[in-house]
């Protein structure tokens, strides 16, 4: 009896040795059918396990965009690349200044292999230039060069 080589993941363990596998069959330069075939099922698995175990309920966007970043080792220049944006268009989006357009949740979700749902749920966007605020009045940082 032949011994399967991959079968659904039940382990974190499990899922990062697979997770592991994809990325070594994805950056490897044979591309024959049985390795196309190879990435698919793991895809699969993968994604099957990321559906029941992996909610991103309590992560916004951005959150969890950094954190696959992290877990990528993906650096913005290379976020602007895949995205075809410039480095200052990504560094708005990790500091809350920009909203993810409907072109960078698709990607990101194909990239990371996960559902459009997970990049397009509601966040607060940071104001460029927070007034400063004291004794609950906002303070004119400004000088008035107008004289009374």
């Amino acid at each position: 009896m032949e011994t399967l080589q991959y079968k659904i993941i039940k382990t974190d363990a499990q899922y990062n040795k697979y997770c592991n596998a994809l990325d070594a069959l994805v950056d490897s330069a044979k591309n024959t059918k049985a390795v196309q075939d190879e990435i698919e099922l793991l895809t699969l698995l993968i994604e099957k396990y990321d559906g029941e175990h992996n909610t991103f309920d309590d992560a916004d966007p951005i959150e969890l965009l950094k954190t696959l970043m992290k877990d990528h080792k993906i650096k913005a220049v290379d976020l602007a690349d895949l995205l075809h944006v410039s480095e200052g268009l990504v560094s708005d989006m990790l500091n809350y200044k920009k909203g993810l357009s409907k072109d960078t949740i698709r990607v990101l979700s194909e990239k990371f292999k996960l559902n459009q749902e997970a990049f397009n749920r509601p966040y607060e966007l940071r104001k460029a230039g927070n007034p400063k605020i004291k004794n609950g009045r906002k303070i004119n940082t400004r000088k008035n060069l107008a004289t009374a």
